[in-house]
């Protein structure tokens, strides 16, 4: 019976969705959840998801896919719609967590140590992902949290490039925006995209990005652009933004189970003023 009211569901969502492509396109959630085990710090994420795909994992007709987004220093989680369109669009659950709290000490750069002493913004990163996962489960059953996408820009990325190392069996994908500290994973079967800056202040430590001939055997694609550091996020040129994303969609392209968008990426842009906070159990 259930699975009946929401396959009808699905076809009303489905006519209207004909009509008002931007409205019912992509549903933005914010949530804000307090780990006990880290004296009540707050894990903000937004995530996005398309209705129909939604609806369709209620029903249990799909498992959603899973996209997990971090950003960069002194950047917000929001501040990625560009990327997160392009996932949501194709019918992934993504969640872009907040690392950062106000509260947090300023991250520093301490040359001579590993990862020149971020390797507790790293941890902390991990925690957050394993932690939001574990929440999102209870709200989001239909979805498969056992082959996750990481994307992230600048400190996110190498967010996402750490935890793909410690967790390899939770990760199928990892797409970067500039990471500059944690070398690629170079002895798994994950795939790798990372679009790499042209900047003369933000530079890759040795050994982080893999040489040409590795690349090449491994499949790992990089992608050296002409954009600055900071312009690769919802702050910088459409041009940017424009170019990562056609990259990107090349890139999942190449998976035989992925399939385009149904919709096109300008109306999903549209969509995303579209905020849905009532969902949310706290926000503050």
């Amino acid at each position: 019976m259930k699975r009946g009211i929401i396959v009808l569901c699905l076809c009303i969502v489905a006519m209207a969705g004909y009509f008002t492509t931007d409205r019912w396109a992509i549903r933005h959630t914010t949530l804000t959840f307090h780990d006990v085990l880290r004296d009540d710090r707050d894990v903000t994420v937004e995530v996005a998801v398309r209705r129909d795909r939604q609806m369709q994992a209620m029903a249990e007709m799909i498992e959603l896919p899973v996209a997990i987004l971090s950003h960069g220093n002194t950047v917000r989680n929001t501040e990625y719609s560009f990327l997160t369109n392009v996932f949501a669009s194709r019918g992934y659950l993504v969640v872009s967590i907040q690392h950062d709290l106000d509260t947090d000490a300023p991250m520093v750069t301490k040359v001579g140590e590993e990862y020149v002493g971020r390797r507790m913004q790293y941890n902390r990163g991990v925690f957050n992902i394993m932690y939001a996962i574990d929440e999102l489960k209870k709200l989001y059953p239909n979805a498969n949290y056992r082959a996750l996408t990481l994307i992230g820009h600048s400190n996110g990325g190498d967010i996402s490039m750490f935890f793909a190392r410690q967790h390899p069996d939770l990760v199928k994908k990892v797409v970067t925006l500039d990471n500059l500290r944690v070398p690629f994973i170079t002895d798994s079967k994950i795939k790798i995209l990372s679009f790499r800056s042209r900047d003369p202040v933000f530079k890759a430590d040795p050994g982080v990005v893999p040489d040409d001939e590795t690349c090449a055997r491994l499949g790992i694609r990089v992608v050296r652009t002409e954009f600055q550091h900071n312009d690769l996020s919802d702050r910088g040129p459409d041009s940017a933004k424009s170019s990562i994303q056609a990259g990107v969609e090349q890139f999942l392209d190449e998976d035989a189970g992925e399939s385009p968008p149904t919709m096109p990426l300008l109306a999903a842009s549209a969509s995303s003023q579209d905020k849905d906070k009532s969902a949310a159990p706290d926000t503050k």
